[in-house]
């Protein structure tokens, strides 16, 4: 009996030791990204799966309520990967040398213009009654872009409006308290009020005939010192958004206990309409879309469409060259990496 007590304080000692080498062993990679979205669930997934210690990292996450403080922050090194919007991710380019690694989704109809209920027949029937309206949205943001979108798709323009920026939850609270009529947000927040107040979608980024990308990110000088552990990042995300296309249900559940934790509430058929209508690509796809091999990739045409866009509400000066903004190398690196690419591919 004593025999066997020792064999198993040993057996215990011996794992505990060897889990704390192995816990020494993993790299720290600090990821950013904004929570309750369905862009960054991933994230949460490959955490509640293990995934990020089965490549040898451990993440440290630090959450932004929108892309433009998300970026700044990077100015100070406190975070090295992530993920944002389309339109943050050119400012980061621009400012900080923030380069776009990969697309999250597309989010063309998860941004857009929401009407409040009692106004939404009359500015639906006719949208030229926007004029001299007031918009509430958050500047320099996907929503930001989707809104000026559906104005020219109305013959308007941001010079017939009066944009205010607000944050996304003062926009809700805003509509809510019927201090505002229109409003520029992005899911789930169009879901909550809908939801909530009986909000109208009028116009998404896709009815006003833009494509609006989320982008996989990093800093430039992280990349270049730590080119592997950019790939694992990766590695790690495409597995987790392709087991839950293939997990539906039990990625739908923990989509509800990542939103529950950064405040949001929305249904269960709004949390599966954030599946049906926001695509994703898994690792042949991300390569096809950064492809160059003929001219401009389709990625280099969006984020082209947002730099310009950018350049004429005066966020930028000059649009950044396609190049300098998009790398597919990293991408390249897990396709050509056997263990990195399978783990990619992984489904399960």
């Amino acid at each position: 009996m004593k025999n066997v007590l020792k064999a198993l304080v040993a057996a215990a000692v011996f794992s505990m030791m060897h889990g704390n080498a192995a816990a020494q062993n993993l790299t720290e990679i600090k990821v950013s990204y904004q929570p309750a979205l369905y862009w960054s669930l991933p994230f949460y997934i490959a955490s509640e799966k293990g995934w990020w210690a089965e490549l040898g990292l451990k993440p440290a996450f630090s959450t932004f309520p929108a892309g433009v403080p998300q970026i700044a922050a990077s100015a100070s090194k406190s975070w090295d990967v992530g993920g944002t919007g389309s339109v943050p991710a050119v400012l980061g380019k621009v400012r900080f040398n923030i380069l776009t690694i990969g697309i999250t989704n597309d989010e063309s109809a998860g941004n857009a213009l929401m009407v409040r209920k009692d106004k939404a027949d009359a500015y639906m029937k006719n949208p030229a009654a926007i004029k001299g309206q007031t918009i509430v949205l958050t500047a320099n943001s996907t929503g930001d872009y989707a809104v000026q979108a559906c104005l020219k798709k109305f013959g308007l323009s941001k010079a017939d409006v009066q944009l205010k920026n607000m944050g996304q939850a003062e926009i809700i609270s805003a509509i809510s308290s019927n201090n505002a009529e229109l409003g520029g947000l992005w899911a789930p927040n169009i879901y909550t009020l809908e939801e909530k107040v009986g909000a109208k979608l009028m116009c998404s980024g896709r009815d006003g005939g833009v494509v609006v990308p989320g982008a996989l990110i990093v800093r430039a000088d992280y990349a270049r010192e730590n080119p592997q552990n950019v790939a694992k990042f990766l590695a790690i995300y495409l597995r987790a958004q392709k087991w839950s296309l293939g997990h539906r249900k039990e990625a739908v559940a923990m989509m509800k206990k990542f939103y529950d934790q950064g405040g949001t509430t929305i249904s269960e058929a709004s949390m599966n309409k954030e599946f049906d209508t926001r695509p994703v690509f898994d690792l042949a796809q991300q390569i096809r879309i950064m492809d160059r091999s003929r001219g401009n990739s389709d990625a280099d045409v969006w984020f082209g469409q947002i730099s310009i866009f950018m350049r004429s509400t005066g966020a930028i000066a000059e649009v950044p060259s396609s190049q300098d903004l998009i790398t597919d190398q990293y991408m390249k690196m897990v396709e050509k990496d056997p263990k990195l690419k399978e783990f990619a591919n992984r489904g399960n």
